[in-house]
């Protein structure tokens, strides 16, 4: 905080680093972000608002020069905000950030921040102080709590050593799926770059889908063998299913998306329920979005899946002699299958058209 040029330039370097190594992750994981924050450059608007909360009281100043805020009448205890030496703490950043958020996307109507359960009372006490500081927009501030992930090694934690790295993790889940996919032996005809991408899309799959399926507010013990297992609740599975599905749309030698008459047929009682149950995705998203849970969209996923698999061995498809039958089946596997794209690129995970 000093700006000694010989400390900034250091920092710059090592710090330069860290962001070019995140960025290799997420862009391995697909994921990506509009804008970011850092804290280098919104710590000094947090000790401005400082002062601000000084001069009106809110804040008080201790003898050595700190600052604190005093929450023992909010059943929370004395946060310091201002280091006696004039430095900031994080919650002096924090309060920066979210302030300079709100500048920057004036209409956004609330932040939720997804960090872990180990930060709750931090939380707690940022959201106390930014009411308190008079912003109304503090009561759509929301903190996703979610567990922590352990592993049959040990906990996924950096600052206890245990640390497992993310690229390790995600290597390790491209080998698994490697190896399951050549035990079952389907890849005949892929080039080595088709399969090496189907390898990963599976092993990003499984990873994802696995630590998703579970409410954010548990606590996870990740095992990457079961999480790649082509049954159960799993990714692959999934995957395996619309796959699946692709084969049956490719082998339609007609034109299936025409419209028919459903008057004339009687539904099999497998088709009610495959029909029942996609019904139920938008109020499904709703409900994901509402409850901050993508697990509702995974098990959802997972349970159309299931219906459509028994619908699949109870009723004959392409084999179908009535071709309204056989025109609506294939209709309905169609619909399936774009219903687990959809759900599937909410939670970020790829599905491959043959496997």
């Amino acid at each position: 905080e000093a700006g000694n040029p010989e400390v900034m330039a250091l920092w710059k370097t090592m710090n330069q680093w860290v962001y070019d190594g995140f960025g290799t992750t997420y862009t391995n994981l697909g994921v990506n972000f509009d804008s970011y924050y850092y804290e280098s450059n919104t710590y000094l608007l947090g000790k401005d608002v400082v002062q601000i909360g000084l001069e009106k009281g809110i804040f008080e100043k201790d003898p050595d020069g700190s600052v604190w805020i005093d929450l023992t009448p909010d059943g929370l205890d004395r946060k310091i905000v201002l280091r006696s030496d004039g430095t900031a703490v994080y919650m002096t950043q924090d309060i920066g950030t979210a302030i300079q958020r709100v500048k920057d996307f004036p209409d956004v109507g609330g932040m939720v921040y997804t960090v872990g359960n180990e930060q709750d009372y931090h939380f707690k006490v940022l959201f106390l102080i930014l009411q308190k500081l008079g912003f109304d927009w503090s009561k759509n501030l929301f903190h996703l709590s979610y567990g922590m992930v352990d592993l049959p090694s040990g906990k996924m934690k950096s600052r206890e050593g245990t640390v497992v790295d993310a690229d390790d993790l995600m290597n390790e889940m491209t080998e698994t799926a490697q190896k399951i996919s050549e035990e079952l032996g389907k890849l005949e005809g892929y080039s080595d770059a088709e399969k090496a991408k189907l390898y990963n899309t599976i092993g990003m799959g499984a990873l994802k889908y696995y630590i998703l399926k579970v409410d954010p507010k548990k606590r996870i013990l990740f095992d990457p063998e079961e999480s790649v297992d082509f049954a159960g609740n799993t990714g692959p599975f999934i995957q395996y299913t619309y796959a699946r599905i692709q084969s049956i749309l490719r082998k339609a030698t007609f034109d299936y998306n025409k419209e028919v008459s459903t008057s004339s047929v009687s539904l099999h009682i497998k088709e009610k329920e495959l029909i029942k149950q996609l019904e139920l995705y938008p109020d499904i998203i709703q409900q994901a979005a509402k409850n901050f849970s993508p697990a509702l969209i995974a098990n959802y996923t997972y349970d159309l899946v299931k219906e459509f698999n028994s619908f699949y061995q109870n009723v004959s498809i392409l084999g179908e002699t009535d071709e309204t039958k056989k025109t609506i089946r294939v209709q309905l596997a169609s619909k399936v299958a774009e219903i687990i794209k959809s759900a599937f690129s909410l939670l970020g995970i790829d599905v491959p058209n043959r496997m």
